[in-house]
């Protein structure tokens, strides 16, 4: 007698192939549950997107002589977007498939125009409506094929049941019984072989009309890998901006160690040396009376130690002028308590109100408090001022800085001047500086910055 060996598969299980044995289990896997119900949903929100969008584009047209059809056309272009939004999620929810969301284009500008110019030159609402085009045949004619492919698989299969309970029968032109089965052409299925021959084409096709449906699934998401997901050029934007807010970030952060560097060590030193010189000088000044008091010598060195007193003094002077020109200690308690020092010690009287209700990062803080800086500078110095006033509005979106006063006017951006330096650092972060001067006045400056550097 031949036993089996250790490890040698003796079930009719695992003597099946391992590619037919997948064949036969997709038929009752969770994932042809998950694609069948994705094909139901998504079949009938395509058609659904798909009459609602030729409705809208054939309004649209009709009511462009009257200028209604281009916001209805934005209207459009943005409902396409949300609707493609909805079979991302359901890629997601029910096939795995992961799509990330295209980014909304950006535009600080506000009103009807900025927000047509937004919405039309959304290249990604554009490609959802292509994809609800080119989808929505795939999936209502792929969802009414799997209905059909189901019900006849089916139909088969239980036709031994039915070829016994109803009792099929053909008659000829007089009415008389010619067979009790199925007629195919001139084949009758009539027999229980025939029957059950018939019932194994309907368990063969039970098992096939899975891989129907993962193969209409796997075309719709290549169209919503290709179409949904976001443009290569929006991709790329969205690389340069976060690459750009972290070399502001970065940039800040490191100015910041520079300038504490710069106080805690630097600076440091040279209190240190103007104190050692000055002790110097005590006692040189002490030692005077025992040495003659006028020696030629002792005269010039008193005037050396007097000279690198004030060279000393001058240099701590000057570095905490650097540092404060790099970073602002008054930053350190928030933006609303270094204005507020900045409106205390303006030379123009000025009036400052906050409402900052999250703090903005590190990098955007210090570019609003020069911007201010910079402003109550231009006013004390060109605009004849009698008053200035500040208003500061800020959330977890965007900063805004209001500065006006009560001048002459005619203030300008200048290539190479203060304001037009100003208008260039905000630009870095995507932030916007906008003057209104006209001759007699009076000046009112607006800076909108992002909470955060990149930020959309």
């Amino acid at each position: 007698m031949v036993t089996p060996q250790a490890g040698t598969p003796n079930t009719l299980a695992a003597r099946i192939p391992s590619g037919l044995r997948a064949f036969l289990r997709a038929t009752f896997a969770a994932r042809t549950l998950r694609e069948h119900a994705y094909l139901a949903v998504a079949g009938v929100l395509a058609l659904a997107g798909l009459i609602a969008l030729l409705v809208a584009l054939y309004i649209s047209v009709l009511l462009s002589i009257t200028l209604v059809g281009i916001p209805l056309l934005a209207l459009t272009v943005l409902g396409c977007r949300q609707v493609g939004g909805l079979h991302r999620w359901l890629a997601n929810a029910l096939l795995g498939e992961e799509v990330a969301t295209p980014r909304r284009p950006r535009d600080r500008n506000r009103g009807l125009f900025a927000w047509l110019r937004r919405t039309l030159g959304d290249v990604d609402g554009w490609r959802a409506m292509a994809y609800i085009v080119v989808s929505a045949p795939l999936l209502v004619v792929g969802l009414w094929a799997a209905i059909v492919a189901w019900g006849g698989a089916l139909g088969l299969l239980a036709y031994p049941v039915f070829w016994q309970v109803g009792h099929p029968t053909n008659t000829d032109t007089h009415g008389n019984l010619r067979h009790s089965g199925m007629q195919f052409g001139q084949f009758y299925f009539d027999t229980w072989p025939r029957a059950l021959g018939l019932a194994l084409v309907g368990l063969v096709a039970v098992c096939l009309v899975p891989w129907l449906v993962r193969g209409l699934t796997a075309a719709d998401r290549f169209l919503v890998r290709a179409l949904l997901s976001p443009s290569r050029l929006s991709t790329r934007v969205v690389d340069l901006e976060t690459t750009r807010a972290q070399a502001v970030d970065a940039s800040a952060a490191n100015l910041r160690r520079i300038e504490r560097d710069l106080h805690d060590g630097t600076q440091a030193r040279l209190v240190a040396l103007a104190m050692h010189l000055d002790m110097a000088k005590e006692k040189l000044a002490a030692a005077e009376p025992a040495a003659g008091g006028g020696s030629a010598a002792l005269v010039e060195a008193r005037d050396l130690l007097d000279t690198a007193h004030r060279t000393a003094t001058d240099a701590i002077v000057e570095l905490r002028d650097v540092t404060r020109s790099i970073h602002p200690p008054a930053l350190d308690k928030g933006l609303d308590a270094a204005l507020t020092t900045l409106a205390a010690r303006s030379a123009v009287p000025t009036t400052l109100r906050t409402e900052i209700t999250a703090r903005p990062s590190p990098a955007i803080e210090t570019i609003a408090y020069f911007c201010v800086a910079e402003l109550l500078t231009n006013a004390a110095k060109h605009s004849g001022a009698r008053h200035v006033a500040i208003d500061v509005t800020g959330g977890s979106e965007a900063l805004v800085l209001r500065v006006s006063d009560d001048g002459r006017g005619g203030a300008y951006l200048r290539e190479g001047g203060g304001l037009a330096g100003l208008a260039d650092r905000v630009r870095t972060v995507d932030g916007e500086l906008r003057l209104v001067s006209p001759p007699g006045g009076p000046t009112v400056v607006t800076v909108e910055l992002p909470s955060e550097a990149g930020r959309s």
